[in-house]
């Protein structure tokens, strides 16, 4: 999710992941995949590094650990 504010300052919440298109018209207009349309303040820059913001938070915990194997339970060592 992203923070964003519409026009009159009022600030909510787009899930990332349903953004479409961020275009500049000239205000800020971010299109989501199931079509519904929010004008925001803030810049298509501002936009786009809040969502590249989200997805390096939500992709940092991806990677295995080290010594853990893929889906095995925390604390449990992968055999040698």
């Amino acid at each position: 999710m992203i923070r964003v504010s519409r026009l009159d300052g009022k600030e909510f919440v787009i899930n990332a992941l349903l953004i479409e298109t961020v275009e500049a018209v000239p205000d800020t207009v971010i299109t989501l995949t199931n079509g519904h349309k929010y004008v925001v303040r803030e810049s298509v820059d501002d936009v786009i590094e809040q969502v590249a913001a989200f997805h390096r938070r939500i992709t940092a915990g991806t990677a295995p650990l080290s010594g853990r194997s893929a889906g095995a339970p925390s604390g449990a060592e992968t055999p040698a």
